[in-house]
């Protein structure tokens, strides 16, 4: 639960103003310990499991399917996974992993050091989507097309995660990333139950980020 402890930490305390050795004290664990797990402070925050379900779950999709569909749906599903259902109704709106994830969205878009190492993850993210679909020998012109809809794809979806930080996870996550993928493509991108995504206001929609190259599961929260 070392994340968990480090992103109260810097919500209450400030990032900056926190330490590797305050997160360390607070999970009852050494730095060295804290540095195994997490090699820099931003990894406290950035990390997550995200790619490599995103990545299983958009090659599992039809392949048939048009691409921008394929990555659309998956990151709506993926999206739906990580707040958890209950997150569905307004009431009830509240549950572990979303509670995580919204924490984490304010930390990375509202410090500078996080904001750039968020976007700079977005890249491993659509690089996820891009071998998943794609394999290992990819046709050039296929290969093309398939970054282009993805970064598509990811831009739509990180315009709803802002929104959704900046209204305090009042909407549907799943339904407002479904909602500006719509708004980009013009296509249907809901899930099978029709979200309510004006849970804070109506109108338009707005990476996780991957874990670290080459780290192992662990726990500690999920996110994007």
């Amino acid at each position: 639960m070392i994340q968990s402890h480090a992103v109260r930490l810097f919500t209450e305390h400030g990032y900056d103003a926190t330490t590797v050795h305050d997160v360390a004290r607070a999970s009852g664990v050494s730095a060295m310990t804290v540095y195994r797990h997490f090699p820099t402070k931003e990894d406290l925050v950035l990390y997550d499991r995200y790619d490599p379900l995103l990545a299983a779950r958009v090659a599992a999709r039809p392949a048939d399917e048009p691409v921008v569909r394929r990555i659309g749906r998956t990151l709506v599903e993926t999206a739906r996974t990580l707040v958890g259902p209950a997150a569905r109704e307004p009431e009830t709106r509240s549950s572990p992993g979303r509670d995580m994830l919204l924490a984490r969205l304010r930390l990375m878009t509202g410090v500078p050091a996080l904001r750039a190492r968020h976007l700079d993850s977005q890249y491993a993210t659509q690089r996820a989507i891009v071998d998943a679909l794609l394999g290992d020998a990819p046709d050039p012109e296929a290969e093309f097309r398939t970054w282009v809809a993805a970064g598509a794809c990811l831009a739509a979806m990180h315009v709803a995660l802002v929104r959704w930080t900046r209204e305090d996870g009042r909407p549907d996550l799943p339904g407002l990333i479904a909602t500006a993928l719509g708004a980009a493509f013009d296509d249907d991108f809901h899930d099978d139950v029709h979200d309510d995504v004006h849970g804070g206001s109506g109108g338009d929609a707005g990476g996780p980020a991957g874990p670290p190259a080459g780290q192992p599961d662990r726990a500690g929260g999920d996110s994007r």
